[in-house]
């Protein structure tokens, strides 16, 4: 199957079992396209995801992680979801589509594991979590030199600001923020990419609660 039916394919299994599921609110073809295929591959401008081990964190339907792995075959896609049924419906999606570069761990972002820790080469996040938090979960499973892709929206600049002492405390540091425009509904989309500077600390990430009550 060409990249243009594995497209097509992911959409039609996302749309039928959103009939009895809420995987997505935008039902429309082009709408469809824009917002989730064209979205999720923007990073492809300005991220090398050539032969990467890559970590979808919340990956939810499996934007961004599944329409990079239609991209970039040589690559592996660890797709992370805490939802039960959503991961029902990545195993229906990775089955149906036979797609050998995808697996899912089905489990909350904090609970990493030692032989996960400092692992993956990139870290993708869609609309997620708030960049503070963000940070503190994705980048215990990043490698030294390893970079996150954090995909945000118009408030992006206001996230950055907050997360001074997250970046600082966790060794990493903006290098890059992707600017675009949506095609159709001229949207805007802002993507941080963050680059981890040294291992980072075993205590992190702490506890789901203690995160989103004090984050760094």
């Amino acid at each position: 199957m060409d990249n243009k039916g594995k497209f097509e394919t992911y959409k039609k299994i996302v749309l039928e079992v959103n009939k009895t599921m809420n995987l997505t609110a935008i039902k429309d073809d082009a709408s469809f396209d824009e917002k989730h295929f064209y979205d999720s591959l923007l990073p492809i401008e300005c991220v090398n995801f050539e032969n990467k081990k890559v970590l979808d964190i919340g990956s939810g339907a499996g934007f961004p992680g599944i329409p990079l792995s239609f991209m970039f075959e040589n690559s592996s896609f660890t797709l992370l979801e805490t939802t039960n049924k959503k991961c029902e419906f990545l195993r229906k999606v990775i089955s149906e589509m036979n797609l050998k570069n995808c697996s899912i761990l089905e489990k909350r972002a904090e609970d990493i594991l030692d032989s996960e820790r400092e692992s993956f080469d990139i870290v993708v996040s869609r609309a997620v979590s708030d960049l503070p938090i963000l940070l503190e979960l994705a980048l215990p499973y990043l490698k030294v030199g390893g970079i996150l892709v954090a995909y945000k929206g118009g408030k992006y600049l206001d996230e950055i600001g907050r997360s001074k002492n997250a970046l600082k405390t966790l060794s990493s540091k903006v290098i890059d923020v992707q600017k675009r425009k949506l095609p159709i509904s001229n949207e805007d989309r802002f993507n941080i990419i963050i680059m981890k500077e040294k291992n980072t600390d075993k205590k992190f990430p702490r506890n789901f609660s203690q995160i989103k009550k004090r984050p760094l």
